[in-house]
């Protein structure tokens, strides 16, 4: 039979309220150290487990820290949740994950049930749209009230939710890149866009276009779609069905891939036929020929650095963290003779 709270009080002598205080904590009152010492001694006899749910009821907080992404088999997901993981156990927490399935209307309903959870924190490392500003109130409510408990929130991406946030320089980096193939003589884009209401790859494209615009290059051809490999294949396939550019430029490496395989499909070659470059920089590049030029974005770091302000958030203005990015130059972007 199980051992209870209750056989480790009536072993120790003391009343439950002061076993479970010491066993369990308690968000406003102490135990004596003499009587903490008893009703621990007891529970080592009895062999005595804490309940989990229990001890994160008295102390108001569990050692679980939230993590809200859009899919975790996504590398840039799952390279940012790398970072949250191992900064959380530096912390001594343990990650719980939230995953919306690519369904910003369940993000909201994420936060509240991590509330409910008591986890100790909460980062959010789905990307931002402008699509729907309901739903982005929403969010913000459900955050505002997470925060009031004084538990922290950071936000990986746009600065739009009124919480501590950890911002990518997409639109530096895409000018960079723009610039660097540029000098290795590419003067024909296309730019895979992506959704036109999703904020960061519009930061990219944007910055791209205007980088080369300022260049001088002929206007560059936009294709908007979905983000990741399949949006990618779809848009790819439609510009072959044109003039081909010199260049592709996909605002996600995912997308990048995506380009890479409606290629091959229609006997092309990369980049004899036509180069590709993408943005993030993501794991599974490691293993692709020719390499992707890319622009590298410290996902790792940014999870970590997302964790780290959202433990240490204590209410005022939300900070905000800037991170930079670099031009990875590769095979798929030869110089041009």
């Amino acid at each position: 039979m199980a051992v209870t709270l209750g056989d480790v009080a009536r072993e120790a002598g003391v009343s439950l309220a002061t076993a479970s205080r010491a066993i369990n904590g308690s968000a406003s009152r102490t135990v004596r150290p003499d009587l903490r010492a008893r009703v621990e001694a007891a529970a080592t006899r009895l062999r005595y487990t804490p309940d989990a749910n229990a001890q994160a009821m008295a102390r108001g907080r569990t050692t679980s820290l939230g993590l809200v992404v859009h899919d975790i088999a996504d590398a840039y997901s799952s390279a940012v949740a790398s970072g949250v993981v191992r900064a959380a156990d530096r912390a001594g927490l343990h990650v719980t994950l939230a995953c919306t399935s690519h369904d910003p209307t369940r993000e909201p309903m994420l936060v509240d049930a991590l509330r409910r959870q008591r986890v100790r924190a909460i980062v959010l490392a789905a990307g931002r749209t402008d699509s729907d500003a309901v739903l982005s109130d929403e969010l913000r409510d459900a955050l505002e009230v997470y925060c009031s408990g004084g538990r922290g929130a950071a936000l990986v991406g746009q600065p739009v939710l009124g919480v501590d946030s950890v911002v990518v320089d997409n639109a530096q980096g895409a000018a960079d890149l723009a610039r660097a193939l540029h000098g290795r003589g590419y003067r024909r884009f296309a730019v895979l866009a992506g959704p036109e209401h999703h904020l960061s790859a519009r930061e990219r494209h944007d910055a791209f276009v205007a980088a080369l615009a300022e260049l001088g290059t002929p206007p560059v051809q936009v294709l908007h779609g979905d983000l990741g490999h399949a949006g990618g294949y779809a848009a790819t396939t439609r510009i072959l069905d044109g003039e081909l550019p010199e260049l592709l430029f996909a605002v996600s490496d995912d997308t990048a891939l995506g380009a890479l395989a409606a290629v091959r499909e229609r006997g092309l070659r990369v980049p004899d036929d036509v180069a590709v470059a993408g943005f993030g920089d993501i794991a599974p590049l490691r293993d692709v020929v020719p390499g992707l030029t890319t622009v590298r974005v410290p996902l790792a770091e940014i999870g970590a650095t997302a964790t780290e302000l959202a433990l240490s958030g204590a209410g005022g203005q939300p900070r905000r963290v800037h991170v930079p990015t670099t031009v990875v130059l590769r095979d798929s972007t030869p110089a041009r003779r």
